[in-house]
């Protein structure tokens, strides 16, 4: 089974963090974040990962570190439960409507963080959460998972819906990535023979 678990502890924050990539969906989130624990459970239950998540971060000051040191410890997480990439299908990708909005996401497993980040959230805020994070929690993410990700909005004026799309997609767009391909279940794929 393809699992890992990170304890990140910092002077900002103290993450314990549980992933299953061959899971259910199943997520038990306490960020700190109410919006982020919405969009984590979102992530997991589309991606089809089992997910458990504590944090305890300077939220007083605001939700800077605690986004951020999550997207961090999650990108350790994967790239630690994917050991060697042997027999994963590499890429993948989604289109996904969320009401107005229109979200296109791909993925690719590729030994090097990149980030290529299309959304034009029209609020700086939805709720108390401020809307610039979404950036950088993906950021922390990439870095750490050592994957790229494409997130590109096509449509939409509603900043929640906007940002819940990107989670869902991609997280239907790495459990397709992460996949095993059976008929290559004992190959790197890359021509390079790592990822």
């Amino acid at each position: 089974m393809r699992t890992a678990t990170i304890t990140r502890n910092t002077a900002e924050t103290q993450i314990e963090l549980t992933l299953n990539l061959d899971g259910s969906g199943k997520s038990n989130i306490a960020s700190g974040c109410g919006f982020l624990d919405h969009m984590l459970t979102l992530f997991a239950r589309h991606g089809r990962f089992d997910l458990t998540l504590t944090c305890k971060g300077d939220t007083y000051v605001d939700d800077h570190h605690t986004v951020e040191d999550i997207g961090i410890a999650l990108g350790m997480a994967f790239s630690k439960a994917l050991g060697d990439k042997k027999g994963i299908v590499r890429y993948g990708n989604m289109i996904l409507p969320m009401d107005e909005a229109l979200i296109l996401c791909a993925v690719d497993i590729s030994g090097r963080g990149m980030l290529c980040y299309e959304l034009a959230i029209p609020t700086a805020k939805v709720g108390t959460f401020d809307t610039e994070l979404v950036q950088e929690f993906w950021l922390g993410f990439v870095r750490n998972a050592d994957c790229t990700l494409h997130i590109k909005q096509l449509a939409g004026s509603n900043s929640h819906h906007i940002i819940e799309g990107a989670f869902k997609s991609l997280g239907r767009s790495i459990s397709t990535a992460i996949a095993i391909d059976q008929r290559f279940a004992d190959e790197i794929p890359s021509t390079k023979g790592v990822l």
